[in-house]
């Protein structure tokens, strides 16, 4: 007679699998929500206030090179320009009280203040009011980034 054949033993490499596959999603999960968490303590208003004044900048550029260059064109981005210049120093709580920061900020808006004192009506002014503003821009990013 023939030996009856070998009982195999079930392999445990598969509930291995099984609990490496959970451990990591888990620590995936896990993961996501320490970052989450992390981020939701993030004070998002000064990224904000420096995109939204980028944009602006860029917009009054893009004016520019469409030969937009008209008061009712340019007037508006000046003006919204103006008001987040207000924000600058609550946005950057640490900067308030730096000497070279009140400056900068108070450059850009006299800066401000100037173009909306004398509106660009043509390109060629515009293209002065748009580089001033950038280098106030620039300045500032220099000293502070």
């Amino acid at each position: 007679m023939s030996d009856p054949a070998p009982v195999r033993k079930p392999s445990t490499a598969s509930r291995y699998l099984f609990v490496l596959i959970a451990g990591l999603l888990i620590g995936v999960i896990a993961t996501v929500m320490g970052m989450r968490a992390l981020q939701a303590r993030q004070d998002h208003f000064p990224d904000s206030l420096m995109t939204v004044m980028a944009k602006q900048a860029q917009l009054l550029g893009e004016s520019q090179k469409q030969n937009r260059c008209s008061v009712a064109d340019t007037t508006p981005r000046l003006q919204t320009l103006r008001a987040l210049a207000n924000d600058l120093e609550t946005a950057f709580p640490g900067l308030r009280d730096d000497e070279r920061f009140q400056q900068h900020a108070s450059r850009f808006r006299a800066t401000l203040n100037d173009a909306l004192a004398k509106p660009p009506a043509d390109c060629a002014t515009l293209a002065a009011a748009v580089q001033k503003i950038g280098s106030d821009c620039k300045s500032c990013h220099q000293d502070f980034k």
